[in-house]
């Protein structure tokens, strides 16, 4: 199986979630990563709340965006405002060759409020280009550096 696990992260958090993903993974076969960079970032949290909220896109470095190689495509964000960060909303928009994969969608966040509403959009997003198959896992901020925690969540998906 050939993976790839997709994401934006500011703080780590999502960033950490995703290397923990990416190691279970590579029991299954081939992993890559792909860390999105926005280009036009905004430093304040009520600005990034702001963008995210109104599922604003940003601007990212090229990247790969034909997934048709992939058996497995993983997508993870942070939960601003009730979405995911505009680096992502930017690459769903963008990406294609998702046809009939399988997905994994994950999220970090901080309060709880919002998590679902996130990760239903990305699955409604996606599930129009077609992908079949979705599992997801959410990661609250407390339990990010808890490996054994964050990796009995990923168990329990059943990727």
């Amino acid at each position: 199986m050939k993976s790839i696990v997709i994401y934006y992260s500011y703080s780590g958090n999502t960033k950490r979630i995703a290397d923990i993903l990416a190691e279970a993974l590579k029991d299954k076969g081939e992993v890559e990563q792909l860390e999105l960079a926005p280009l036009d970032e905004v430093d304040s949290f009520l600005g990034q709340a702001k963008r995210a909220f109104f599922k604003k896109r940003a601007k990212i470095q090229e990247v790969k965006l034909d997934l048709s190689e992939y058996d497995l495509i993983c997508f993870g964000t942070p939960v601003w405002a009730f979405g995911p960060a505009p680096a992502i909303n930017t690459y769903l928009d963008k990406c294609f060759g998702v046809e009939e994969k399988r997905g994994v969608l994950f999220t970090t966040y901080g309060s709880g409020a919002g998590k679902e509403r996130c990760i239903d959009y990305m699955q409604t997003t996606l599930a129009k280009k077609g992908i079949k198959d979705f599992k997801r896992f959410s990661i609250q901020q407390g339990k990010v550096k808890d490996n054994e925690f964050v990796l009995r969540e990923i168990q329990n998906i059943s990727i």
